[in-house]
């Protein structure tokens, strides 16, 4: 049951992370790791939300860009023991598109934002239930953006890259499809060579130090009844220490370009059943608290309620599983610098997503 059920749960995941607190994308979930056996997955995402607002009468239409998510991962269980998995995903992001001639303050402002990230993960079973895993993890990121609200301001920052680490414990009662597994991700720092411009004129070439932030997974599952599997996870993250702060942004502003007042936590619960050898179904809600006070216009929401749906379909040792979700975002103001303590206000809004996972045991 834990096989079959763990996959549609899996799925599920790709479409949840929508519009999380900050840049988070991924959830960086570890999940091919409990893969029994050797063990191979390609993963594809696509989400498409849309937020809008309002300030001093004028729309600011939709201004949240779709994306797409990709992952792979690769597990080969070297004894009964000892395993090892690379996991490729893309952690954070960010794409924003204000429409242009809407009469709104940041009207026209973009940016975007990429990282990738490659985790290379050993995993130890003790043989009583409890395994260990570690590993490091190498992230790369770049980012451009322009905002002509703000003296026609514009910067692009080269890819730049940092390694960080993975640390975790788990404990599993396979009769009972039981597993508990802890997981800390730690900070990533890379330095970016950023080009930055304004109408004034001014300009300047300067390094950006980012720090990506820390974070802790906590995933649960276990067997109620027969083919049912109940499941959840908490995952916090420290984006109370986390900020994008180029110089000549700071020099015209007088504040970080991004930057955020709380951490945030993000809590799902479902249920898995199995239908028959072949198929098998989940259902989950997932919420991230409101954190409160304004927020960025290059992120106008604060906090999230959605919902989930997965399904599998398993042949020989392949397995295909996909997700569907629907979530609404929480309503949030934000502060329009270029006309000062105007406060605009972005409601109703709500994301889609949906993924698809191919697996191969071998």
């Amino acid at each position: 049951m834990i096989k079959k059920l763990t996959g549609a749960v899996a799925c599920s995941l790709l479409a949840t992370t929508a519009m999380s607190a900050g840049i988070d994308r991924s959830g960086q979930f570890l999940s091919p790791i409990f893969e029994e056996g050797n063990y191979a997955e390609l993963s594809f995402g696509s989400v498409r939300p849309d937020v809008s607002g309002t300030a001093l009468g004028a729309a600011s239409g939709d201004m949240a860009g779709d994306y797409t998510q990709m992952g792979l991962a690769v597990k080969t269980q070297l004894n009964d023991a000892l395993s090892l998995s690379l996991i490729y995903d893309q952690p954070f992001g960010a794409n924003v598109d204000y429409p242009t001639g809407t009469g709104y303050a940041f009207a026209g402002a973009n940016a975007e934002l990429t990282a990738n990230a490659l985790t290379a993960i050993a995993r130890y079973e003790f043989g009583n239930g409890f395994s260990a895993h570690a590993g490091v993890r190498h992230q790369s990121m770049d980012a451009t953006i322009a905002i002509p609200a703000v003296s026609g301001y514009q910067a692009t920052a080269s890819n730049g890259s940092g390694t960080g680490y993975v640390a975790g414990v788990a404990y599993e009662v396979p009769e009972i499809a039981l597993r508990v597994a802890l997981t800390y991700n730690s900070e990533i720092e890379s330095t970016h060579s950023t080009s930055e411009s304004t109408t004034t004129p001014l300009a300047s070439t300067t390094d950006t130090t980012i720090k990506t932030p820390k974070s802790w997974n906590l995933e649960a599952q276990s067997g109620i009844a027969e083919d049912t599997l109940l499941f959840g996870s908490v995952r916090w993250v420290n984006w109370s220490n986390f900020s994008i702060d180029p110089s000549l942004y700071r020099l015209a502003v007088g504040s970080a370009l991004i930057s955020y007042d709380n951490d945030s936590y993000t809590y799902t619960l479902g249920v898995g059943r199995r239908i028959n050898d072949q198929w098998s179904v989940s259902l989950s809600a997932s919420h991230e608290a409101s954190a409160g006070g304004t927020q960025s216009n290059l992120g106008p929401s604060d906090g999230r309620t959605g919902v989930t749906l997965g399904a599998r379909y398993t042949m020989d040792n392949v397995s295909i599983s996909g997700g569907v979700s629907y979530s609404k975002v929480g309503d949030a103001q934000t502060v329009i610098s270029a006309v000062g303590p105007v406060l605009s206000s972005f409601t109703d809004n709500h994301v889609f997503g949906a993924g698809v996972r191919i697996g191969v045991s071998f």
